[in-house]
């Protein structure tokens, strides 16, 4: 919240008309306070990340200074109308309930990837943010140096997915990638990533972003399930 602060009065001081502007995708509900909290004038998610805590099928949000999320609604829908028209498409109830949800799934999502950067740097892996370090979302990096260790890693998390648990996670190209991406999720939700997820861009120094998990429980399974992926093809570095 801080830098985030610093930034915005920087920015503010060469030209106060400026609008700042964060997608905060993976952030909600991580730190005390919010961007719109410290200066930010627009902010904007997804909710089949963490805001719609594993409940939201699909949509996102857009939050801020009330003139300014006018003019993003009528852009969006039709000048004039704004936020009076659109659709929810029925989801209203899981949007509510998720929403509602999400600081305590957020929780859990962060608590997996405590265990997930103690456990890896015990093993003597480098992660970011490191055990202890101050967290801004729910990513966690882990640098697992091959090329094969993040396809173990990912085969892991894929196995111990909920859904699509047989199902292998291939490297392939993806546009805006210049290189192959690798992502294993067995989600419920199409895409979601407040549930247990991982990717990573198949090129040196080969690191994973481990992201997500419903429970506590299931992220720690997940997680010994990546590890033992990692142990059968001899990757541990101890």
């Amino acid at each position: 919240g801080q830098e985030i602060n610093d930034l915005v009065c920087l920015i503010k001081e060469y030209d106060s008309n400026i609008i700042c502007f964060v997608d905060n995708c993976y952030g909600e509900f991580v730190e005390e306070q919010e961007p719109t909290d410290v200066g930010v004038d627009l902010m904007a998610g997804v909710l089949i990340k963490n805001p719609g805590g594993g409940l939201a099928p699909s949509g996102g949000y857009l939050v801020g200074k009330e003139d300014l999320v006018a003019q993003a609604a009528d852009r969006l829908i039709a000048p004039g109308l704004g936020q009076n028209m659109g659709t929810n498409l029925g989801l209203g109830p899981l949007f509510y309930q998720g929403f509602f949800m999400s600081p305590h799934t957020v929780a859990e999502a962060l608590k997996g990837a405590l265990f997930a950067a103690y456990l890896f740097t015990t093993l003597g892996f480098e992660t970011s943010p490191a055990p202890g370090s101050p967290r801004s979302d729910i990513v966690q990096a882990i640098k697992l140096n091959h090329a094969e260790g993040v396809k173990a890693f990912c085969r892991g998390i894929q196995k111990a997915s909920p859904v699509d648990s047989r199902a292998i996670p291939v490297a392939s190209s993806l546009p805006g990638y210049q290189d192959k991406v690798i992502m294993a999720g067995g989600t419920f939700v199409q895409g979601s990533s407040i549930e247990l997820t991982a990717d990573a861009p198949m090129r040196p120094p080969y690191i994973v972003y481990l992201q997500g998990g419903l429970s506590y429980a299931h992220a720690i399974i997940g997680i010994l399930q990546g590890v033992q992926e990692l142990k059968n093809e001899g990757l541990l570095p101890c």
